[in-house]
């Protein structure tokens, strides 16, 4: 499944694609929430790994408003459940994700994204 924490570090492989190629974007996005255990030292954890503006982008266009638009310096547990739900609870389960800058289309199936490149598109 597509989740957005996936999401956040995938970026597209195309050959000569290495300029405005992260984040990728959704298109036709069919969005199941799924909910998942509540963690927060995990979260704490990854929170430095996080691409937030990426991630909050992301979330806005699948149709989620409840991150800010900036990280926050402290963390409570209202801003982890909003972050626990974003990261792992949205899970795209069809649709594409999209290049922004070459354009080449990955698949969602069943929730499972194909990020395998032709063999003319392999770097």
């Amino acid at each position: 499944m597509v989740r957005l924490i996936t999401h956040n570090l995938l970026g597209c492989h195309v050959k000569n694609c290495n300029s405005n190629n992260f984040p990728l974007e959704f298109k036709n996005a069919q969005v199941a929430l799924v909910e998942a255990d509540f963690n927060p030292d995990f979260l704490r954890g990854f929170l430095p790994k996080i691409e937030w503006k990426a991630l909050v982008d992301t979330a806005r266009q699948l149709g989620d408003t409840s991150l800010p638009d900036e990280q926050p310096e402290m963390v409570d547990d209202d801003f982890l459940k909003a972050l626990h739900h974003v990261l792992l609870e949205i899970h795209v389960e069809e649709g594409a994700m999209v290049c922004p800058n070459c354009k080449h289309e990955y698949p969602i199936s069943n929730g499972i994204p194909n990020m395998l490149l032709a063999e003319h598109e392999i770097a």
